[in-house]
């Protein structure tokens, strides 16, 4: 016998467990909210989260979480905005200086990224290659992670690259071999000034890095308005 109410309530018991269990990742797993981070940056400076644009004046912005252009389909940021860890953003600072010469700049999709919001992602796609899991957070919460492109100085356009941005295909991983050779150095000259400067690319996606000191900084649950 088929049971067409508990077949609708399972879902939702689903979500509703997810969310309590990730209010306990965040307990375990020491999430700092705005006050613990507030108390943090006064003893440690280089833990301040700052505005990427504030720092790089020229660096272009697309922020896909302020708009309904991203895999959720909705706006997931209340501001087109994007913040790194000062340090983070001292080496992309670095690496626009070194991609100027070659009339090339950077576009950013996404830097910090609250923890909630994490969360949610989870929530949509369950896929622990493309979405980080709530049970150990994702280097974007904790300010060490951007997500970019490359674009050309003299359009203002993206370079080429092998997908657009949070693709879930395959052709999105970082070492994937079967592309037009173009592509591929595009892909590959990103790697390798990204890299000099102290990044390192996530194998599944070629746009997202993180910067190599990641395991220094706190996961952080605070919104962009309280920082």
């Amino acid at each position: 016998m088929k049971y067409p109410l508990l077949s609708l309530m399972l879902p939702l018991l689903t979500l509703g467990t997810l969310s309590a269990t990730a209010q306990n990742y965040a307990k375990v797993l020491h999430v700092q909210d705005a006050a613990a981070y507030h108390q943090d940056i006064s003893k440690h400076p280089n833990h301040k989260l700052v505005e990427i644009s504030k720092v790089i004046p020229g660096i272009a912005l697309d922020i896909r979480y302020a708009t309904t252009n991203n895999f959720m389909h909705r706006r997931m940021y209340p501001q087109a905005r994007a913040f790194a860890r000062q340090p983070v953003v001292k080496a992309l600072q670095q690496v626009e200086a070194e991609l100027k010469p070659k009339g090339l700049g950077l576009k950013i999709f996404d830097g910090y990224r609250p923890y909630a919001i994490t969360v949610d992602f989870f929530r949509m796609a369950r896929d622990p290659n493309f979405v980080a899991d709530p049970k150990v957070g994702s280097k974007h919460n904790r300010g060490c992670a951007v997500d970019l492109t490359l674009i050309d100085l003299k359009t203002g356009k993206e370079i080429s690259m092998p997908t657009g941005f949070d693709s879930f295909n395959a052709k999105a991983g970082a070492n994937y071999p079967k592309l037009p050779s173009e592509l591929i150095q595009h892909r590959e000259l990103l790697k390798s000034v990204m890299q000099v400067h102290g990044f390192k690319v996530n194998r599944g996606e070629w746009w997202h890095y993180d910067f190599n000191g990641w395991k220094n900084y706190p996961l952080l649950d605070v919104p962009f308005s309280q920082l």
